[in-house]
């Protein structure tokens, strides 16, 4: 486990060293990580600013967004982040594995951040973004895999499971903002 930190960086540049472990599949990975209350509430953040990133970045890099657009995108990915939180927790609790979900969530934030980072990234290169992006899924199933198997220590078909459940948590989300806030503003 994680040193405790003494600021809000050392706990970020840990927890990148860790995004890259699990990304290579070093089994140390965990030890990158604090599943403390202290490293959740960190991760916590890291998740506030990867949700910022996703509505405000575009903004940030001199991208012009139809109005509204920036806070639909924070409204979704708050409901994202709060339909995969709460499937995984369902997940774990029936597999009898709900010590997992802490480490689990503290994990998937940062490889949150990490994933927003990349994705505005995407967007600064324009067209040729689209490489990034579909570098970005693949670098997240490999991560997903191996948040379930280093921090989680989960077996392969209880991955199978989490990442099911969570596809169909998140689609469900989706349907439901959809039918609330309409569609995205062009």
């Amino acid at each position: 486990m994680a040193q405790p930190t003494t600021t809000f960086l050392d706990e970020l540049m840990a927890a990148a060293r860790g995004c890259v472990a699990l990304l290579i599949g070093n089994r140390q990975a965990p030890s990158y990580f604090d599943f403390s209350q202290r490293g959740l509430i960190g991760s916590l953040i890291a998740t506030i600013i990867a949700i910022g990133l996703a509505g405000f970045g575009p903004r940030l890099t001199g991208i012009d967004l139809p109005p509204g657009a920036a806070t639909q995108s924070i409204i979704v990915n708050g409901a994202l982040f709060v339909a995969q939180a709460a499937t995984a927790f369902v997940a774990l609790r029936q597999m009898g594995r709900q010590d997992g979900f802490i480490p689990y969530l503290v994990a998937s934030n940062w490889v949150t951040l990490a994933s927003a980072l990349l994705l505005l990234l995407s967007t600064l290169l324009g067209p040729a973004g689209i490489v990034i992006l579909v570098l970005v899924v693949i670098l997240a199933l490999a991560t997903f895999i191996n948040i379930g198997r280093f921090i989680v220590t989960l077996t392969a078909l209880q991955i199978g499971i989490l990442f099911i459940s969570q596809a169909v948590g998140v689609f469900l989300a989706l349907a439901v903002v959809a039918v609330i806030l309409g569609p995205p503003p062009v």
